[in-house]
């Protein structure tokens, strides 16, 4: 298998643009736009879409609840025209702070939202008429004046990736997604992402093969992979401690059926309770180094070859660098060390269930 790289814009004004079509120049594969409470996923996307030629340009995510599917299906088939085919559309629930607390709409049954807005975008991106009846959505409302619309633009397929850190989500993603964007994940303890979509897939009469595994990483090189993953693994804390309420943070629990139950709980306690810099310190140093490109060039090499053999197909790399020189000095580094990697006999088959420890 060939291991591909994604990036993040740098920024999104004029020198971001640079860096974006550098990157492209490079040869990375895609182009990922986050959403938090900043910018919007999407509009970066439709002016990249005019400056680029050959990247793929997907969301990374668009939050659902926020926009109604229809909307999302709209906006997707329109940059997939404006891409000539190269969008992709990356989907999440967030969680409950950001949707109850910034956009004011309930956050609940996220896993059944996320499959019917996979259904609706679907049927509408077909060219169908819209007409659905599921637990969250229905189309048209029903006793109302509403009429079964289809869309004059549809006919473009639009591919739709999920991101998923519980288990249901997870088989939600093997059952219907495109692809996976993948938080959170530790190649050492991949299998508590991989076999939940790999066997939902299955039970759908899928294969793995038909969905594109991505995972986020930082990329940062030098001489002390150590410090660096210290320096990262503190950088964890504001995930652990604040991404979520004391009760709802889908993080910690992605961490704790990894094997770091107890840590996080601590390190949760410790940043609610005011004590950051305790919490920081408090975050085990393997998750810092183990979600990461750190270090010399053969210690990235060693990681890129953990993520390849446990079946991710791309990683979407946040570049650490002073500035944008520096950090597409960094990117093309990293895509010479991928392709190296890439050259390497292939490793085992990716759709098979991880040995027992």
């Amino acid at each position: 298998m060939t291991l591909r790289v994604g990036t993040y814009p740098s920024s999104f004004d004029a020198g971001g643009v640079e860096y974006v079509r550098n990157a492209e120049r490079l040869g990375v594969d895609s182009l990922w736009t986050p959403e938090a409470w900043m910018y919007d996923a999407l509009t970066p996307l439709g002016y990249f879409a005019a400056v680029t030629e050959r990247i793929r340009l997907a969301t990374g995510v668009v939050q659902l609840g926020a926009r109604s599917p229809a909307m999302l299906a709209m906006s997707a088939l329109a940059l997939q025209q404006m891409s000539g085919g190269r969008f992709v559309l990356g989907v999440g629930t967030s969680g409950p702070q950001v949707m109850e607390g910034w956009h004011g709409v309930p956050f609940d049954r996220p896993v059944t939202r996320t499959s019917e807005t996979i259904d609706i975008i679907r049927l509408i991106a077909s060219g169908e008429r819209a007409t659905y009846r599921g637990e969250v959505y229905e189309l048209p409302l029903p006793d109302g004046q509403g009429r079964p619309l289809r869309s004059p633009v549809a006919g473009a397929e639009i591919p739709i990736y999920v991101a998923a850190m519980g288990p249901a989500n997870l088989r939600l993603t093997g059952a219907k997604a495109d692809g996976w964007v993948g938080t959170a994940f530790l190649p050492e303890s991949g299998d508590v992402f991989i076999d939940p979509i790999r066997r939902a897939a299955e039970a759908a009469g899928r294969s793995l093969d038909d969905i594109e595994l991505t995972a986020a990483v930082t990329l940062e090189f030098g001489d002390d992979p150590e410090e660096a993953a210290r320096r990262h693994a503190a950088g964890y804390a504001f995930t652990i401690g604040a991404m979520g309420s004391s009760s709802t943070n889908f993080y910690n629990r992605a961490f704790a059926r990894q094997g770091f139950g107890e840590a996080v709980e601590k390190v949760q306690s410790l940043w609610q309770a005011g004590d950051r810099d305790a919490a920081r310190a408090a975050v085990p140093i393997e998750i810092g180094l183990h979600t990461n490109l750190l270090g010399r060039d053969t210690d990235v090499a060693d990681r890129l070859r953990r993520y390849r053999e446990v079946g991710i197909d791309m990683l979407r790399v946040n570049v650490a660098g002073e500035d944008d020189t520096s950090r597409l000095d960094s990117l093309a580094r990293l895509m010479d060390i991928v392709a190296t990697v890439n050259s390497e006999p292939p490793p085992r088959d990716r759709g098979a269930e991880a040995d027992p420890p």
